[in-house]
């Protein structure tokens, strides 16, 4: 159990929660929804998007059990029947938060590079933050409510009766996942190996 390293994490989490929160809600204004700007996510401050049992909580939890990494920001309220293009305006909406991870985490390895002589403890918390946001964009690519990538399965026209089912047990099922098979893991080694990638990148 890593008390440190799983405060590091909690920390991480907050800090791309709001990039990728942010994401979500700048690009459904851009399609035509002002459900977002109403309810005040358009914005970089990181109290709008805390959901503090998603951003805080649980991933402390899961961090220091060692089940993978389980944790999101308070979701944007989004209303399809506004957005230009629909459901599949929906996806695009989804897409946005796990694009801003994999953009934040480019930026973080540069951060990263720039400060490995300079400031040693800043590199390395940029470099978690690289793997923890590579981590982000791929957990939120799981099609299962709550998370990102089910908005896919609407985009895909699943039979809504079938997806509110899915979002019925969406967070007993994330937890067994998490906690009972490889995909936590698995995730885990993926970001590892595309977070080192990158970082060679501005070596």
């Amino acid at each position: 159990m890593d008390l440190q390293g799983a405060l590091i994490n909690v920390a991480l989490l907050w800090l791309l929660t709001t990039p990728h929160e942010f994401a979500h809600a700048w690009v459904a204004t851009k399609l035509g929804d002002d459900t977002p700007l109403r309810e005040g996510r358009v914005t970089l401050n990181p109290l709008a998007h805390v959901d503090w049992i998603g951003t805080v909580l649980l991933p402390a939890v899961t961090s220091l059990a060692g089940a993978g990494f389980l944790g999101w920001g308070k979701p944007v309220n989004t209303n399809p029947s506004k957005l230009r293009y629909g459901l599949n305006g929906l996806a695009l909406v989804a897409l946005a938060g796990p694009a801003s991870n994999v953009v934040f985490a480019v930026v973080l390895a540069a951060v990263a590079a720039a400060t490995a002589h300079a400031n040693l403890a800043v590199a390395n918390f940029a470099a978690q933050g690289v793997r923890l946001s590579l981590y982000l964009a791929l957990f939120n690519m799981i099609p299962v409510p709550p998370l990102d990538g089910s908005k896919l399965l609407l985009a895909a026209r699943v039979p809504v009766q079938v997806y509110t089912a899915l979002a019925r047990y969406g967070f007993l099922l994330l937890i067994v996942l998490m906690a009972y098979t490889e995909v936590g893991i698995t995730l885990s080694a993926w970001s590892v190996q595309t977070a080192r990638a990158m970082l060679g990148w501005f070596r």
